[in-house]
């Protein structure tokens, strides 16, 4: 479930939609990337009671739909980041370049997301916007792999809302923002 391939990655996620492997086009689409995003924008929300920082939208898709990643995330959300960070250098120094690789695909999650009012974008971050989406649903057709990573999106949310300053968090995972 992880992205890789011989087509550079700026002209595999401009083809059409129907011209994108299947596998890629179900697990990139922006519906579900944006599923993602206001998952932990909406648990961050809860905790902080202050907007997602935006940087932290680019930061969801990398970390929780790379699967050794996804499986080294802690269990709780009040683990601390610098700990987890130093027990998970390796999977770190790889985080940049997989954020570059998504960032196309977390801009048209986003955009998606502005534009059906699911989150609003100003100054401050992301915000649940007007017409939020219908988190705590189960999906009537899901599979366990999707159920960890939407549980993750959420976890993610509140991690980060638990941390302290979130430019620390970007540091520590070598992103300047």
């Amino acid at each position: 479930m992880h992205y890789r391939g011989s087509l550079t990655m700026a002209s595999r996620w401009s083809l059409a939609w129907r011209n994108r492997p299947p596998e890629e086009a179900a697990l990139f689409n922006p519906a579900f990337c944006g599923e993602l995003i206001a998952r932990a924008t909406k648990d961050y929300e809860k905790i902080r009671a202050s907007a997602f920082p935006l940087p932290f939208g680019f930061v969801i898709l990398p970390l929780i739909l790379h699967p050794p990643t996804l499986a080294a995330l802690p269990g709780r959300a009040n683990t601390t980041f610098a700990t987890w960070s130093a027990d998970n250098e390796s999977l770190l120094a790889e985080l940049p370049e997989r954020i570059l690789r998504l960032r196309p695909i977390s801009r048209e999650a986003l955009l998606f997301l502005a534009q059906h009012g699911v989150l609003k974008v100003n100054a401050e971050g992301l915000r649940t916007g007007e017409h939020p989406m219908k988190l705590s649903a189960k999906p009537t057709t899901s599979t366990p792999d999707v159920d960890d990573i939407r549980r993750a999106a959420g976890l993610v949310g509140r991690w980060f809302a638990n941390q302290g300053a979130p430019v620390q968090i970007l540091q520590t995972m070598g992103v300047t923002p």
